[in-house]
C-alpha cells in the first residue's frame, strides 16, 4: 500500500494521537497507545456495555444521594449512576460519546450532555436525541453498607 494511500484510511485521531506523541520525542510508549486496530483487552461490544478489562472497584459516593427516577452525575470519578427503580442502580460513563463532553445532569429520565445536546436513558444508557453515535458504555454497580461502588 503506497504511503498516501495508507494515510488515507488513517483516522484523524490516530494521526493526532501518534502525531504528538512523536513531536513530543514519543517514546515506544507513547506511540504504543495510538494504534488504530480494535484488537486489545480494553473493548467495547458496542452496545455499551463495560471495557472487558477489570480494575479495582470505585466507591463513588452514597446511595441515598441517587434520587429514585433520575441520578446523579459522579465528575470526579467520571461516572454517572442513576435509579430507575427503588433499589435498582446503573453506573455508566460519564463521558459523552459524541465528543467526550462530561454529561452534567439527570433530568426528565434523561442523562444529559451540556455541548451538544446528547441525551441518555438513565435505564441502559441509550442514545435518546442525537448527535451521540453510540449509547454510554456501562459498568456493574451495587449499594454496600449506603454507599455505591462501581466496578470501571
Amino acid at each position: 500500500m503506497s504511503e498516501a494511500a495508507e494515510m488515507s484510511t488513517t483516522s484523524r485521531r490516530t494521526l493526532l494521537c501518534c502525531g504528538a506523541a512523536v513531536l513530543a520525542g514519543g517514546s515506544a510508549l507513547g506511540v504504543a497507545g495510538c494504534s488504530s486496530s480494535s484488537s486489545g483487552s480494553t473493548t467495547t461490544d458496542g452496545a455499551g456495555s463495560a471495557p472487558s478489562k477489570s480494575a479495582a472497584p470505585v466507591e463513588v459516593g452514597a446511595a441515598a444521594d441517587v434520587p429514585v427516577g433520575g441520578g446523579k452525575v459522579f465528575r470526579d470519578q467520571l461516572v454517572v449512576v442513576t435509579q430507575p427503580t427503588a433499589g435498582q442502580y446503573k453506573a455508566f460513563s460519564a463521558r459523552c460519546t459524541h465528543a467526550g463532553c462530561i454529561v452534567d445532569q439527570v433530568k426528565d429520565n434523561q442523562i444529559q450532555c451540556p455541548c451538544h445536546g446528547s441525551r441518555f436513558s438513565v435505564t441502559d444508557g441509550s442514545v435518546q436525541d442525537g448527535p451521540a453515535p453510540k449509547p454510554l458504555p456501562s459498568y456493574p454497580v451495587s449499594a454496600e453498607n449506603g454507599r455505591l461502588v462501581v466496578q470501571k
